[in-house]
């Protein structure tokens, strides 16, 4: 072998090499199918693309919510011992001006489900990715909007002969009751603000709190937002946790 062609071997020994020590993974796995991809791939964005086709009415979504849903939310979604209701602290005025006014109330009322939603495809997108709470991506799209029709008739935003499918969710976008409840406007969303054409406030912050500086508290205690009698209603929360999440309620101890 020339020392020409040792160069060349040697260079390509050297390049593998080096490819296998930026990929320790190299080798195992492999590259996920289009059908794989698209089963993972379905969220919903708030302009609606990402819909997937399918309708259904408020009595059939009724039908299935009894099925699938009311064991945790409540027949009407007035909640159980254990989850945060979803109907409830909204009205006809709020639809009308798209501000739940029930949210200037103070942090003792309990907030439901519509009075902070802001776009209707987040309600779509979470139900359809995460319920029910047991076998999470087993709705079928049907499915997904006969449950959210449901619900908006339980918020009083659609009439009980509504069909939701996914030509008029943007209709009915425009009657959330928190619908303009929304903002750009906090240190949380940076870059130019409005006025400069852009969606955010430059990262200023939203906040007038100040730090302690003297006699401040030396421990922050934290206190169940379950009333201790109804901690333990649907049995230890703890057995209950999806691996992704915990349960509203007390985390007791399953030992």
């Amino acid at each position: 072998m020339s020392r020409y062609s040792e160069a060349l071997l040697l260079c390509a020994l050297l390049a593998g090499s080096a490819a296998a020590a930026e990929d320790p993974f190299q080798g195992i796995g492999r590259a996920a199918t289009p059908d794989e991809v698209r089963a993972w791939d379905i969220d919903v964005r708030a302009d609606f693309l990402g819909l997937p086709a399918g309708s259904a009415s408020v009595a059939e979504g009724k039908q299935i919510f009894a099925e699938k849903c009311a064991a945790c939310h409540g027949a009407e979604g007035e909640s159980n011992a254990m989850f945060t209701p979803l109907i409830g602290g909204t009205d006809a005025q709020d639809v009308e001006v798209g501000r739940v006014q029930a949210l200037s109330a103070g942090p003792s009322r309990e907030r439901t489900v519509f009075m902070k939603t802001a776009t209707l495809s987040s309600l779509f997108d979470y139900i359809q990715r995460a319920m029910p709470w047991t076998e999470p991506k087993s709705l079928q799209p049907d499915e997904v909007y006969g449950v959210l029709a449901y619900l908006l008739n339980l918020a009083q935003i659609v009439p009980a002969d509504f069909v939701l499918n996914q030509a008029n969710m943007a209709e009915v976008q425009a009657l959330l009751p928190n619908r303009n409840g929304m903002t750009n406007d906090h240190g949380l969303w940076p870059g130019a603000p409005a006025s400069q054409g852009g969606m955010g406030n430059g990262g200023t912050p939203d906040v007038q709190a100040e730090a302690c500086m003297q006699d401040c508290s030396e421990e922050i205690k934290l206190s169940p937002p379950v009333p201790p009698p109804m901690r333990q209603a649907q049995g230890n929360p703890a057995e209950q946790n999806r691996s992704f999440g915990a349960v509203r309620g007390t985390p007791l101890s399953t030992n």
